[in-house]
């Protein structure tokens, strides 16, 4: 992309940003200019209520672009619409004009608004509010609500604001109470749509259909309208989450500032090593503080995204130490803001932005969706946020008054961010991915289910809309269990008391583990059970509203983790062994001595100690632990090497051989070997057709074990999922398969669709992961490229090089004998 002169104020914060380093270790990969784009206004709509208009241009919108009165109109139709367009493109005019005038026509009608963040709805009643439409008694209703407010809401407001676990516990669970309400509801608008995916935009997809069922037993049927950041298919995504065919909207008409974007890899710390001597980048967090420190000094108004909340208090933190040092009032113009805050702590900061009183903001992604903020100088991600919907989301925040502005993207030492700010290509030009969710995965849709039939009796034609047969098989085992009855008429829940409780929406439901401060017994939150023995094991550091505690005890019988304060100088990382059994495969291909396979597996997980390191990624010390193995029911992607291609006629034994990094596999611990040079196989990205004969039978556990890590590392550039979501196997020999084989699987019970879209993505998949792997400078691999955070045999054996030859070996089956994708190559 070309440069052009309205970028220079990007160009210029970025020299203040690099100023003062070396040429040898400047950390800036690539720089792209994004040009500036004009706007397209339109008139204001007909039908539109002239008390609407009149109050939309008192507030400073002159006229409407045409994306926004696309959308209304087709709202007004009654047509279900999704609108996806960028950050900053105005699109809550687009349901606000809509339902504004409905609520003005028909005193009766009612609008209900779900947001994924309170931030966000908050904002939004704001901004609604701030119209000041004497019909309009617009109010939120979320768990900062007072107690005494909610009652008058039910009542009164004829357009509420809430979230989905509101909507889930606090509405849909006693909708008699809400009658009045639903009689009249008109529209229900689903904000940040894109946000809905995996097991919890699954979970939303089933509650908006119980959503829907309870407005018609009130005799309503409301138009849904969904707004998204930009995505991939965005007409598909919104019927399968909203139930309801939707038209799409996707030609942005808003105005855009120029942005210049700037990719940045932090440097190798010498003086450090990491696991198995791993070299160390300075983190993410660290350059974000540096950088946003430097930005300030600027004068430019800042935000930081980081990945997590602890990470947004040091980031803000080390920018302040920073400041500090140059003066003393620059440091209080700096703050961390992030979820976990009192109402009143986010809306003095939220305050604070808006004026301009701070300059500098290290955040979660809570500000990704959350409050409106015009203005913005610059915005630096410290970390790739999951995909590049969330990526273009925050990166949208800079100059969101039409200014020139500057982005900055820092790398953490990770495969797929390594991969990234070498290849701006897989950022800059490759379209959005499509959000992923399953509301037929049986663990979700059981839960729901009981929900929908505690709230009123499913009826046979109502199953259609909740799965059809899929629903019917989960309907029997509910049966089975005695949770529901099975009538003439339908089926009907057997209990007095509600489900709704007991189902955590933002994960996979079942009893949650409590984790209770032991000195005060007061409980600072709950853990999944499934992730309870990797989250809150003893000796865990365990984060709650931005304060460390360490883990005592985990009582997995009586639901229990006792903790105390303690805010240690370091983290930790449980270590964990897995065994993995195909119990069905769904789909297969066979190229070439190559075998992909889809479909369900168990597997069992036992975490038996953990890696205390400290910020900078230093190792201090491994802890071992005694915690039962656990079991998980999901679904898989894996590929298996026939022992011809692996140059062994007569295959690997089982004993001895299995072994692969993380996972129990043999009783046989090999030495990784190193490949003896700074990057590997740099020559071909293709993966020529041949074999792994080059490797020594001994190395080729460690191969697959780098190839498998690297693979979990690359799976999000396909799939909206975090290497946190996703799970792997390896091993030299496999007794489902009978050959070599590398796992990559679903975290969740059920899946939640990601091993889908890595065996549709397959080729493109792998090749990103073997670009990754040659790309990274260390000479035998580091967490950059292959070694895991989560690797239960410590990162060991890891085999760099013959990594690569594992995928050049897959991939040039798969190439020449063709195999199908859903993606293009990068």
């Amino acid at each position: 992309m070309d440069g052009t002169a309205e970028s220079g104020k990007g160009r210029r914060l970025l020299d203040r940003a690099t100023a003062g380093i070396p040429a040898s270790l400047y950390p800036v990969t690539h720089v792209a200019e994004l040009p500036a784009r004009a706007a397209d206004s339109v008139d204001w709509p007909e039908w539109a209520a002239a008390e609407v208009v009149e109050a939309l241009k008192a507030g400073g919108v002159e006229a409407p672009w045409r994306h926004q009165a696309e959308a209304a109109s087709l709202a007004r139709e009654g047509k279900h619409v999704v609108i996806s367009t960028g950050t900053a493109s105005g699109k809550s005019l687009a349901y606000q004009l809509p339902v504004l005038s409905a609520l003005i026509e028909d005193e009766r009608a009612s609008a209900l608004y779900l947001s994924p963040t309170k931030a966000l709805g908050a904002d939004q009643l704001r901004s609604v509010s701030s119209l000041d439409i004497k019909k309009t008694r617009a109010a939120s209703y979320d768990g900062d609500t007072p107690l005494e407010e909610r009652d008058w809401v039910r009542a009164h407001a004829n357009w509420v604001f809430t979230n989905p676990d509101m909507l889930h516990r606090g509405i849909l669970s006693s909708h008699a109470r809400w009658s009045r309400f639903f009689r009249r509801l008109s529209f229900v608008v689903v904000d940040e749509c894109h946000s809905y995916r995996g097991v919890f935009g699954s979970h939303v997809a089933l509650l908006l259909r119980r959503l829907r069922r309870v407005a018609a037993y009130y005799g309503a049927s409301p138009v849904f309208v969904l707004a998204s950041a930009t995505t991939a298919d965005p007409a598909a995504f919104a019927s399968k989450l909203s139930g309801q065919e939707c038209v799409p909207v996707t030609e942005d008409g808003s105005p855009r500032g120029a942005r210049t974007v700037a990719l940045w890899e932090p440097p190798l710390l010498s003086e450090l090593s990491g696991e198995n001597g791993a070299p160390v980048r300075r983190s993410a967090g660290a350059e974000a503080s540096r950088i946003l420190a430097e930005l300030v000094i600027e004068g430019a108004r800042s935000l930081a995204f980081v990945r997590s909340r602890r990470g947004a208090e040091l980031t803000a933190l080390g920018a302040r130490r920073i400041l500090s040092e140059v003066d003393g009032a620059l440091a209080e113009s700096v703050a961390a803001y992030r979820s976990g805050y009192l109402p009143e702590e986010r809306r003095a900061l939220e305050a604070a932005l808006l004026s301009g009183r701070l300059l500098g903001v290290a955040t979660t992604n809570a500000l990704e969706l959350g409050v409106d903020i015009a203005g913005l100088d610059a915005v630096v991600l410290a970390g790739y946020p999951g995909t590049l919907a969330s990526f273009w989301q925050q990166a949208g925040r800079a100059g969101r008054a039409g200014d020139a502005a500057l982005v900055v993207f820092v790398a953490r030492d990770d495969p797929l961010d390594t991969y990234l700010v070498h290849h701006p290509a897989a950022i800059l030009d490759r379209p959005v991915e499509a959000a992923v969710l399953d509301p037929s995965n049986p663990y979700v849709l059981g839960p729901q289910l009981a929900c929908a039939i505690a709230e009123l009796p499913l009826t046979e034609p109502e199953v259609a809309a909740f799965g059809g047969d899929a629903a019917r098989g989960v309907l029997a085992d509910l049966v089975e269990e005695k949770i529901i009855r099975r009538r003439t008429s339908g089926w009907y829940w057997t209990s007095r008391d509600r489900p709704h409780a007991e189902v955590g929406i933002r994960g996979s439901g079942g009893e949650q583990i409590a984790v209770v401060e032991a000195d005060s017994g007061r409980m600072l939150g709950t853990v999944d059970p499934g992730s309870a023995c990797y989250a809150v094991h003893p000796g865990a550091v365990y984060l709650h509203q931005g304060s460390s505690y360490v883990v005592d005890e985990l009582d997995l019988e009586t639901g229990l983790a006792l903790v105390h304060a303690e805010d240690p100088d370091w983290t930790t990382s449980p270590r964990e062994i897995v065994d993995i059994s195909v119990l069905r495969t769904e789909e297969t291909q066979v190229r070439g001595g190559i075998t992909v396979n889809l479909g369900e597996v168990s597997v069992s997980s036992q975490v038996v100690g953990y890696l205390r390191r400290r910020p900078s990624g230093e190792v201090l010390d491994q802890t071992p632990l005694d915690l039962p193995e656990q079991s998980l029911h999901t679904r898989a992607v894996w590929y298996t090497i026939s022992a011809e291609l692996l140059g062994s006629s007569d295959g690997l034994s089982s004993d001895g051989m299995a072994g692969t990094g993380g996972h129990r596999a043999g009783t046989e611990v090999l030495e990784p070997v190193g490949t003896g040079g700074s990057r590997v196989g740099t020559e071909d990205l293709g993966g020529a057709p041949g074999t792994c004969a080059e490797l020594d039978p001994a190395r080729v556990p460690g191969a697959l074990h780098a190839a498998e890590h690297a693979a979990i590392g690359l799976l999000p550039l396909f799939a909206t999922c975090d290497r946190w979501d996703i799970g792997g196997v390896s091993t030299a020999w496999h007794e489902d398969t009978g050959e070599a084989t590398v796992f990559v699987h679903d975290g969740h019970p059920g899946g939640a669709g990601f091993a889908d879209r890595g065996f549709a993505a397959i080729v493109p998949w792998l090749a990103a992961t073997r670009e990754a792997i040659v790309s990274c400078e260390c000479p035998a691999g580091c967490p950059s490229c292959v070694q895991s955070p989560k690797c239960g045999n410590g990162n060991d054996p890891l085999d760099k090089a013959g990594a690569v030859a594992v995928l050049d070996t897959v991939l040039g089956a798969l190439r020449q004998h063709g195999s199908r994708s859903g993606h293009s190559e990068l």
